[in-house]
């Protein structure tokens, strides 16, 4: 048995925020760490997730996932080593992914921690492309929106860990023409030079309805939504009969304290018998077996790429959080725990 650390660092909801997330709503603060109980596993988690859903858990609200609770570690998508073990078919050295980060050290119940092999990708590959995120994106594209070859697609948010990958699971699967929107001129580039998007547009450089109809003058057959406002609106106007929209995240919306009129033109939805249908990743984990093996195929081939904006170090977990809210990163957040 390794030598196990006196105490870990976890980052902790003091206040629950009231619009935009500040510092002073979190505390970064020291825990003990023991020898794991039967049937669970000690893990120094390496990377941690920060994903946009967090924001919604830090309301008292009633949602599908509870929210966090004051004064207690938050949790989230982690990958780490086993330092100890009490639980069969976990040795000390392997690697996980699990649910318990936002800390260095992660006391797991077994049943709750998956082996993930570093040999066949790089272990924040889990949090992401090969995580939750690609499984969003897999089946918000492929289930709920039923994408089919020679759809065009338009997606919103598309620089993100999610939207990247959803656009280019698109074009590999013979989509007639696919859109982006981004929040930057770099990120737009991005879209087009590296994941292979026809058309990408800044939505910061006018409206967004006039950007989306002159990226796709014969209008749009998908629309997978992960900022909602007015790109809902817009891709309402831009889908074509029996069009169909993936509601995925509504980022635009998350710090708002007031409520957010929707989109003015839902009648456009009868005349046009379009399909607005939500996606949370928890109701397809019956996909992973079709997803890892297709998309893990995809990256060994070099057809789909991914990126990641790493922050260093746990005391930095919050900003890594906050700069998500702005849209400081290109593709998926991570945090990398050590530094």
């Amino acid at each position: 048995m390794s030598v196990l650390p006196v105490s870990s660092r976890e980052w902790h909801l003091v206040a629950r925020p009231h619009g935009w997330p500040t510092p002073a709503d979190f505390a970064l603060r020291e825990a003990p760490v023991g020898e794991p109980a039967e049937g669970r596993i000690l893990v120094r988690n390496l990377h941690f997730s920060v994903d946009p859903y967090m924001r919604g858990r830090m309301n008292d609200v009633k949602s599908y996932i509870p929210p966090f609770a004051l004064d207690h570690p938050m949790d989230g998508g982690a990958v780490g080593e086993v330092v100890a073990s009490a639980a069969e078919g976990f040795a000390v050295g392997d690697h996980v992914l699990h649910g318990l980060g936002w800390r260095e050290y992660a006391d797991v119940p077994a049943r709750q921690a998956t082996k993930v092999d570093p040999e066949l990708a790089p272990l924040s590959a889990y949090l992401g492309v090969l995580g939750m995120t690609g499984l969003t994106a897999y089946a918000g594209l492929f289930e709920v929106a039923s994408f089919k070859e020679g759809d065009a697609v338009f997606v919103s948010g598309a620089a993100g860990a999610v939207g990247s990958q959803v656009g280019q699971m698109a074009r590999l699967k013979g989509a007639s023409r696919v859109i982006g929107s981004a929040g930057s001129d770099e990120k737009v580039k991005l879209l087009v030079e590296e994941y292979g998007f026809d058309a990408a547009f800044n939505y910061k450089n006018g409206p967004v309805r006039d950007q989306l109809r002159e990226a796709a003058p014969d209008g749009i057959d998908v629309y997978f939504d992960n900022v909602g406002g007015d790109h809902l609106e817009a891709a309402i106007s831009s889908l074509n009969v029996h069009g169909r929209a993936t509601i995925c995240g509504m980022i635009a919306q998350y710090n708002d304290t007031e409520p957010v009129p929707g989109p003015r033109n839902m009648a456009m939805i009868i005349g046009k018998r379009l399909r607005l249908q939500g996606v949370l990743v928890g109701d397809h984990y019956d996909l992973q077996g079709r997803f890892v093996q297709e998309v893990g195929g995809w990256l060994r081939s070099g057809e789909l790429t991914y990126g990641e904006t790493v922050v260093e170090g746990i005391e930095n977990g919050v900003d890594a959080f906050l700069g998500l809210l702005r849209g400081d990163n290109t593709g998926k957040m991570i945090v990398s725990v050590t530094g």
